[in-house]
C-alpha cells in the first residue's frame, strides 16, 4: 500500500461491520405528532456495557483542519458505542478499522458522509477522530458514561502513517 488512503462516500452497506450510519435516507417512517411529524425510528443503537453504565448525549465542537492530514492514530470504545450526529449540512470525514487487535494502515477504511449522514461506532471499532475538512462543525454525540476507561488509543509508528487526501 502507498501511504495514502483512499476517500469513498459513505453507505449502510459499506459501513456496515463498523457501526450505523444515521440518516433518513431509505429507511422507513411513520408519521407521529397528529401527522406534524416524521419519525425514522431505531437508525442505530446505542450499546453500554459494565455495571451502572448508562448513555449520554453531549454536544461537540470541531475545528476545521487542513488537508492533507497525517493518519498516525486510532481509538476504541470498549464499553459502548459512539455516535456523532451533525448539526451543519457539511460532509465530515471518517476512518475506521474492524475491531480486534491493534489495526495496520492496510486495515483501515475512510469513508465521507453527505452532510446528512451521522455515524455510530459500534464498540470496540477502530476509528480516528473526528475529521472536519470543510467547516468548523457541531454534533451532537451519543455515547457511554460510567465506571473504567471507555478509550483506547493506538499510536501508529512513524513508518507506517498514512496520509488523508480528500481528491478533487
Amino acid at each position: 500500500m502507498n501511504n495514502g488512503l483512499k476517500v469513498k462516500p459513505l453507505t449502510q452497506e459499506d459501513f456496515a461491520a463498523f457501526g450505523d450510519v444515521v440518516e433518513s435516507e431509505g429507511r422507513d417512517s411513520y408519521f407521529i405528532n397528529n401527522g406534524m411529524a416524521e419519525r425514522f425510528n431505531a437508525l442505530a443503537k446505542v450499546e453500554t456495557r459494565g455495571d451502572g453504565s448508562y448513555p449520554i448525549i453531549s454536544l461537540v465542537k470541531s475545528k476545521k483542519f487542513d488537508l492533507p492530514r497525517k493518519v498516525d492514530h486510532v481509538e476504541y470504545h470498549p464499553l459502548g458505542s459512539q455516535a456523532f450526529l451533525p448539526l451543519d449540512q457539511t460532509p465530515f470525514v471518517v476512518v475506521v478499522a474492524r475491531a480486534g487487535d491493534a489495526p495496520q494502515p492496510d486495515d483501515l477504511h475512510a469513508f465521507i458522509t453527505n452532510g446528512q449522514q451521522g455515524i455510530n461506532y459500534h464498540a470496540d471499532t477502530w476509528h480516528h477522530v473526528l475529521l472536519t475538512p470543510y467547516a468548523a462543525m457541531s454534533f451532537i454525540c451519543v455515547d457511554w458514561r460510567g465506571e473504567g476507561n471507555n478509550c483506547v488509543d493506538y499510536h501508529f509508528p512513524e513508518i507506517r502513517q498514512l496520509w488523508l487526501e480528500i481528491p478533487g
